[in-house]
């Protein structure tokens, strides 16, 4: 092998540098690929990358770099920031090509871009979400685009230090690799992490993408130790001694490496006799690191020290001012030897930074100080810090905010709040969510136990807002949990525009509507009632208000107030709501198709891409419940479509929910499969994709699967806060549902009592209301609880609903059930001629197939004389789509009951079976 030029010869590694260049290769002809590389710390992971760098400079491939620092300060995306900022030196003309278009979002988390071109303008105004996507897009498309005209190489060291956004934005540009001519090398160690570090989940994802390989590095061989000393030391050791050596470092080559030194030292002075040399083999990173800074002057070991207590990478200026008694002359020697020691380099492309050469030196020097000190020193750069960047304290707010929360009582907690939420802010502002959500939870923390005051007041917006993007759809409700009290404390001081501004901040509102819903009417109070002000808090009040009557008047007055105003772009949103008004609390479904339809419309005319995601997505719905599924997918699909394009996290799985919800109603098995899938992976506890999927298995006989995801739906239902939300209302369905399909009564306790959140609510959504009863009404048919049966019955009978997209039982059989079992045999014949007419009409064949054998099974009870020639008619087509589409359980029920009529095991003019029988129990009464 050869070498870098390095000061360590580069020895052994070539089954890992074949893997690498063969990789290389077929980036370099456009088939681009993915490499991590794991392994403890000194065993030449970032020596690996240091080699293919210049293979892959002398094939012709651009190169460039991002490194992360523990706990150092450094801002979200630092990784990423790097890398770019690598590229922007002496940059060429390609790289200006392939940044134009995008500068604007990219200078969000590089803002020398706002330097190299002064007249950028600022990034449009956007929802938070689509503005994460677009810079994520922005960055993969300026990388993908480079590639066109030179080959890139990225290197990415020390992802196990990454912050959250920084791995989000691998997990998205390394989608995109496999067809470019890019080689993503990634470096970690695995033994830092464990199942709940950030880059676990990544590792998770990227396996799955195209390219990936994992390349685990481990000790070198006994054999190439002997070479790797010879190299470093110019010495040749006894076989004993090496081997020695290879057991002791266990072949790590920066043990080795030292080791080798301490001897070659050793045998300088004392001659070559290694039988009178005194050696020995260091215990640990420390040891072996404190023999080479034992070579160091005094004053260039705490200057280090120092400097090590500032992060793997410092300002040389910051670093003069924290040894401001060396004089200028002394420090620069200081620095000198440090270089020449090879203990610190310069940063490439960032003058007047240098960074520890190897992080287990940094390491180290910081713990040779007390802790007592080490407070010290951080509350002293702080200061220095401080002073340095007086007139610009923003960017510095992250290291500012680590080295005051370093300090601890040192500085007192005022500046550490301060730069926290500076950082806060600034993490919000590049849509680094968790990071976000971590700056403001630790000033909150730093005022533990103290009054709310305005910083406090400030924290709780800023985490409420973090939560918005970074929890859990089934865990939204926390960030109006979280906002409350800030949002008091700004009523009470009458702080007017502070409290508007949490009013109007789009949480995400069917998810948080119970608490929401009063911090809207309570914001109404502070505003004239016929301002645009007030509009928007309609607006808002109108999405997560259960009560019809009051969301359509507050709908209604916003709506004359975007007229009025020629708010084009408001009227669209409005427009929306009142579809959702119209859909959700009364299942007025012509209503909401044409509120739908004029908001796409108007939204087009405006060019307001969320306008008209929604009104696609509204115009799916209603169309979907008017049993057009054929009319409702072109606009499921362009609603995904809109919200991909957006980057919208939630809205992709409600996109993605809708079109699953349509093809599994057309017995799309596999289509609907790969929707939820990809709902899934966006969030694994999304109550909508579950419970598709839960029915989706079921329908297949695949119980297990199905048990395994309401099991999943039980688990985020629990997670959950007690309320009238989908996940408490699809529980009590699903169970009601499975126990139709296996048989089985299961779980009935839990859906009763999920369906009562719901329902003892004092205004609970319509339609999760009617998800609720759905699930009970299917469990009173199995047990023939005709008291149940009737309860549901009455709730069911007013709304005469289909279909919607989330329960997949058509409402007319239903009906149909809950007569039979009330024993009203008549009138629930009538409401399965109503099923049958609608599924045949709506294409739904899943659900045809179960109202047909459900239809036979109802008229061979009745026992008139046209019955059973109906009944086996109905078996058949039950048996035919049950068979073409694989519904084993629906089967196997189609074909018992067919084979009992053509037995005549039931006698045309044999008294009825009791009210109430379950299909088991009517099959074994008749054997």
């Amino acid at each position: 092998m050869t070498s870098s030029g390095r000061n360590t010869p580069f020895i052994g590694r070539e089954r890992e540098m074949a893997e690498l260049t063969a990789v290389l290769d077929g980036a370099l002809d456009g088939r681009g690929g993915l490499v991590l590389l794991a392994g403890e710390p000194g065993i030449g992971k970032t020596r690996l990358t240091e080699e293919l760098k210049i293979i892959a400079r002398q094939r012709g491939a651009a190169v460039t770099r991002g490194a992360c620092y523990e706990g150092g300060g450094t801002p979200p995306y630092w990784l990423w920031t790097r890398a770019i900022r690598s590229l922007l030196n002496e940059p060429s003309d390609a790289v200006l090509s392939a940044l134009e278009t995008r500068a604007a979002m990219i200078a969000e988390i590089v803002p020398e871009i706002r330097d190299m071109m002064p007249d950028l303008p600022a990034t449009p105004e956007m929802d938070p979400t689509q503005a994460r996507f677009r810079l994520f897009d922005a960055v993969t498309s300026f990388l993908s685009e480079l590639t066109a005209s030179q080959p890139l190489v990225v290197v990415l060291d020390d992802l196990h230090w990454a912050d959250r956004s920084s791995l989000d934005l691998l997990e998205f540009v390394a989608d995109e690799v496999s067809t470019r001519s890019m080689l993503l090398v990634g470096a970690y160690r695995d033994m830092e992490l464990t199942r709940q570090h950030p880059l676990s989940v990544t590792l998770a994802a990227l396996a799955r993408t195209r390219g990936f390989i994992r390349i685990p590095l481990r000790g070198l061989e006994s054999d190439e130790v002997g070479r790797l000393v010879e190299a470093v030391g110019d010495i040749a050791l006894p076989p004993d001694l090496i081997v020695e050596i290879h057991v002791r470092t266990e072949g790590n080559p920066f043990f080795v490496t030292e080791v080798t030194r301490d001897l070659a030292r050793a045998a300088a002075v004392r001659g070559v006799d290694f039988d009178t040399v005194q050696f020995r083999v260091p215990e640990g990173v420390r040891e072996a690191i404190g023999i080479r800074l034992n070579r160091l002057s005094d004053e260039c070991s705490q200057a280090l020290r120092i400097a090590a207590v500032i992060g793997r990478e410092f300002d040389i200026d910051l670093m003069k001012l924290m040894l401001r008694e060396l004089p200028s002359k002394r420090f620069l020697e200081v620095l000198e030897e440090a270089l020449s020691a090879g203990v610190v380099e310069e940063v490439p492309g960032a003058e007047g930074r240098c960074r520890f050469a190897h992080a287990l030196i940094q390491e180290t020097l910081s713990e040779e100080f007390s802790a007592a000190r080490r407070a010290g020193l951080h509350g002293e750069i702080g200061e220095a810090l401080e002073g340095l960047h007086a007139s610009q304290l923003e960017p510095h707010a992250d290291e500012l905010a680590y080295h005051f929360a370093n300090a601890g009582s040192a500085s007192g907690s005022s500046k550490l709040v301060r730069y926290l939420l500076m950082a806060g802010e600034q993490a919000l502002a590049t849509y680094a969510w968790e990071e976000a959500q971590s700056q403001f939870q630790r000033g909150l923390t730093a005022k533990d136990g103290q009054a709310i005051d305005a910083d406090k007041a400030a924290l709780l917006f800023g985490l409420a807002r973090a939560q918005t993007h970074a929890l859990e759809r089934h865990r939204l409700h926390e960030a109006v949990t979280t906002v409350r009290p800030a949002f008091e404390y700004y009523v009470a001081t009458e702080d007017v525009t502070a409290a508007l501004a949490i009013a109007e901040y789009p949480f995400y509102a069917l998810h948080a509507s119970a608490g929401l819903a009063e911090i809207l009417a309570e914001a109404l109070e502070l505003v004239p009632s016929a301002s645009p002000q007030a509009g928007r808090l309609l607006e808002r009040y109108g999405a997560v208000t259960g009560n019809f009557e009051a969301a359509i008047k507050a709908l209604s007055q916003l709506l004359t107030i975007a007229q009025r105003e020629n708010d084009t772009a408001l009227e669209v949103t409005v427009l929306n709501q009142m579809a959702g008004a119209h859909a959700h609390m009364r299942f007025n479904h012509q209503e909401a198709l044409e509120h739908g339809l004029r908001a796409i419309e108007l939204g087009r005319s405006v060019g307001q891409l969320q306008g008209q995601q929604q009104g696609h997505w509204w115009a799916a719905v209603a169309l979907l419940c008017l049993g057009d599924l054929d009319g409702a997918r072109p606009h499921a699909v362009r609603a995904l479509a809109l919200t991909e394009e957006r980057g919208d996290r939630f809205n992709i799985g409600q996109g993605l929910a809708i079109n699953e919800a349509i093809a599994q109603l057309q017995g799309n098995w596999e289509t609907a499969r790969d929707f939820s899938d990809r709902g899934l992976a966006v969030d694994h506890r999304d109550a909508r994709h579950v419970f598709n999927r839960a029915v989706l298995e079921y329908e297949l006989g695949d119980f297990d699967q199905g048990d395994s995801y309401l099991g999943r739906l039980v688990e985020t239902m629990r997670l959950s806060p007690p309320a009238p939300t989908l996940e408490y209302s699809i529980t009590s369905l699903v169970i009601g549902v499975a126990a139709r399909i296996t048989g089985a009564a299961r779980q009935f306790d839990i859906a009763e009592a999920a369906a009562d959140t719901v329902l003892s609510s004092p205004s609970p959504l319509s339609f999760f209301a009617q998800l609720a009863r759905t699930g009970l009404a299917l469990i009173a048919v199995e047990r023939g609880d005709v008291e149940s049966a009737s309860e549901q019955y009455d709730a069911l009978r007013p709304w005469r609903i289909a279909l919607t997209g989330m329960n997949h039982v058509c409402g007319h059989r239903v009906l149909g059930l809950l007569a039979r079992t009330m024993g009203r045999m008549d009138d629930a014949v009538a409401h399965f001629d109503e099923s049958l007419a609608f599924c045949r009409k709506a294409g739904a064949r899943p659900e045809l197939a179960w109202t047909s054998f459900d239809y036979a099974d109802i008229l061979l009870q009745r026992h008139e004389p046209a019955d059973q020639p109906k009944a086996i008619e109905l078996l058949d087509e039950a048996l035919t789509i049950s068979t073409e589409l694989g519904m084993r359980p629906l089967a196997e029920k189609a074909v018992a009951l067919k084979e009992g009529a053509e037995r005549q095991d039931v006698q045309v003019n044999a008294p009825a079976y009791p009210a109430g029988l379950t299909v088991r129990e009517v099959e074994v009464l008749r054997l």
